[in-house]
């Protein structure tokens, strides 16, 4: 992208899977006013490049030496750098998405250099603060300028907080749209899961990456053994954390039970997902997806910060343990179950909160960014 394109843009700041995902329909409203800038949290072209590809972005600029420093470091390091391209090339707005170190060094550069922060996803809570996300969550929380909620729960959230009613805009989540538009349609979805040796409605597919399941080495073996106690076909695409984890911790044999795979990039993943009897992961935009996708989903953690999806009746939020496979086998065998779930509602919008974002960031385009307040819609 040309930095001779005239007047303020807004900066978008990724640097992780689950931000170029549900950033991107934004970033490519807004065409040529957008600046992209990757902090390399992830780099690898299994985590990151691959996603940046398909998801039809341009060239970002790139940070360099953050991605596998510990959080601190991480953190430290991404807001000396963004807070001088901030304060050299002030963007009329900084953009940032969910609860990454990335979004919380972000937030923090900009709000030093005197930019507003718009903040996607906000208010989203799991009252976990041993969450490292939960922190960045509330670090961003109080430094945005605008925040985004994906539902009527995460503006709660942010009301009991303390957060003025006139900064926060529901919004819904831009995952609907993301999902969506990446999806790919039924025979394709099938020649996908082919593939992979997979018949329809015949495999579970899963996926663990969180340090509180991958750094345990009892955890991760317990969850790997209960996986392989469904009675299906597991396909298990391996995040390099859990590839690492999985040596470290002499689990190759539990492994082998399943069907690891590489990293799969997002159209893959959803059409894998889309004719799975069952997901089971750690991940929080799964938990979002599930709910476009109408799938089945067992989230293994400790807490969650989207409950919207268990109350709906996608999702069922359970430890490590013999109920991964008790519950799995319940819910592979409820025959009815994919018709019900087909007729749930997404409790995560309709489909155009990049739309409203979009519109919102015009706004402050407009006013070139001098004041931190909403622009008038």
């Amino acid at each position: 992208m040309s930095a001779s394109i005239g007047g303020a843009r807004v900066a978008a700041v990724i640097g992780t899977r689950p931000e170029i995902v549900k950033l991107a329909p934004i970033v490519r409203m807004l065409g040529q006013r957008a600046r992209l800038i990757h902090t390399c949290q992830h780099r690898d072209d299994e985590l990151s490049g691959v996603f940046l590809s398909g998801a039809r972005l341009p060239e970002p600029e790139m940070l360099s030496g953050i991605c596998g420093e510990p959080r601190h470091a991480q953190i430290g390091r991404m807001t000396e750098r963004l807070g001088s391209m901030f304060t050299e090339r002030p963007p009329a707005a900084v953009l940032v998405q969910g609860d990454t170190n990335t979004v919380s060094a972000a937030a923090q550069a900009a709000q030093y250099a005197g930019v507003p922060v718009v903040h996607v996803e906000a208010g989203l809570r799991s009252h976990d603060r041993a969450m490292p996300e939960e922190i960045n969550r509330c670090v961003t929380g109080v430094l945005a300028d605008v925040h985004c909620a994906p539902t009527r729960r995460a503006v709660a959230n942010l009301r009991k907080e303390g957060i003025p009613a006139r900064k926060i805009v529901l919004t819904g989540n831009t995952i609907v749209e993301a999902t969506l538009g990446m999806l790919p349609d039924e025979d394709t979805a099938r020649e996908i899961a082919a593939g992979f040796g997979a018949e329809p409605a015949e495999y579970v597919l899963a996926t663990i990456h969180r340090p509180e399941n991958t750094d345990d080495p009892e955890r991760l073996r317990t969850i790997l053994d209960e996986l392989s106690k469904l009675g299906l076909p597991v396909l298990f695409p391996l995040h390099p954390r859990t590839r690492a984890a999985a040596e470290r911790h002499g689990l190759g044999t539990a492994l082998d039970r399943l069907r690891p795979v590489q990293p799969a990039d997002h159209r893959t993943f959803l059409g894998l997902a889309r004719h799975a009897r069952l997901l089971v992961s750690d991940s929080g935009g799964l938990q979002e997806e599930c709910t476009v996708l109408k799938r089945p989903l067992i989230v293994v953690r400790n807490s969650t910060e989207r409950p919207e999806s268990i109350d709906a009746g996608f999702a069922h939020l359970v430890r490590p343990g013999p109920v991964i496979s008790e519950l799995g086998r319940h819910l592979i065998g409820d025959q009815g179950l994919s018709g019900r779930l087909a007729a749930i509602p997404c409790p995560y919008g309709d489909g155009k909160a990049s739309e409203r974002i979009a519109t919102l960031l015009r706004g402050f385009l407009r006013q070139g960014g001098a004041q931190k307040k909403t622009p008038s819609l």
